[in-house]
């Protein structure tokens, strides 16, 4: 199997099949909008202008009109530079699953081949293959949460990504009172209440590296 691609910028998809379909061969964590419901989700929208201002975001949605509307939607929410476009061909045709074509009849980021979506991921100017998390302040880098630990400074290297593991370690996943603890955190960050455990911790990726989620639990009161 061919090894998967890092990137800098998280990738932000319309849907779970454009999700399910990047995921095989990119390792960095990808964001679903919910197509149109990113217009009215104030707290999802929250999330991707935390991720967005921590490592940037790559934006990759379909080719049809209802891709582009949420195009421009994201550019009304997140400032220019933290946003990356990834723009794939118009392909005629119909994803497998779906009986019909779609209603303009161009294929998805679902329905089109690795190659095609790497091509469209190299002309964006993402970062292939570099470190997420660059010298600088938590604070600055999560601009928006709530309680996030001031003063230091993350270095540029030894970062760890957090793990299932970690939240089990951490009475977040698993334990009696992770549900709880879990929900608190998540009022802390301003992050979306729905999240699961899984959605959860590939936002805490998103933002944090190991480290630093460590400092920030040893300085927060949830309480």
């Amino acid at each position: 199997m061919p090894e998967k691609i890092q990137l800098k910028e998280a990738v932000l998809v319309e849907g779970r099949y454009d999700r399910i379909k990047l995921s095989e061969f990119i390792a960095s964590p990808i964001i679903e909008t919910g197509g149109f419901r990113v217009f009215k989700d104030k707290e999802k929208q929250a999330l991707i202008r935390a991720i967005a201002a921590r490592r940037g975001i790559l934006v990759m949605t379909d080719v049809d009109s209802a891709g582009f509307v949420i195009r421009n939607f994201l550019r009304g929410i997140v400032p220019e530079s933290q946003l990356l476009h990834a723009y794939i061909p118009t392909v005629q045709g119909k994803e497998r699953r779906k009986p019909e074509p779609s209603k303009e009849g161009v294929l998805g980021v679902e329905g089109l081949d690795r190659e095609t979506l790497l091509k469209a991921i190299q002309t964006s100017g993402a970062h292939i293959n570099e470190a997420p998390f660059g010298k600088g302040s938590c604070r600055e880098a999560t601009e928006g949460l709530h309680n996030c630990p001031s003063g230091h400074e993350c270095p540029a290297s030894n970062h760890s990504p957090l793990t299932k593991l970690d939240l089990y370690t951490y009475s977040l996943s698993g334990t009696p009172d992770a549900a709880k603890n879990r929900a608190a955190l998540l009022s802390a960050l301003g992050l979306p209440k729905y999240l699961t455990a899984n959605a959860l911790l590939s936002a805490l990726n998103c933002l944090f590296t190991k480290e630093e989620f460590e400092r920030y639990l040893d300085t927060t009161d949830f309480s």
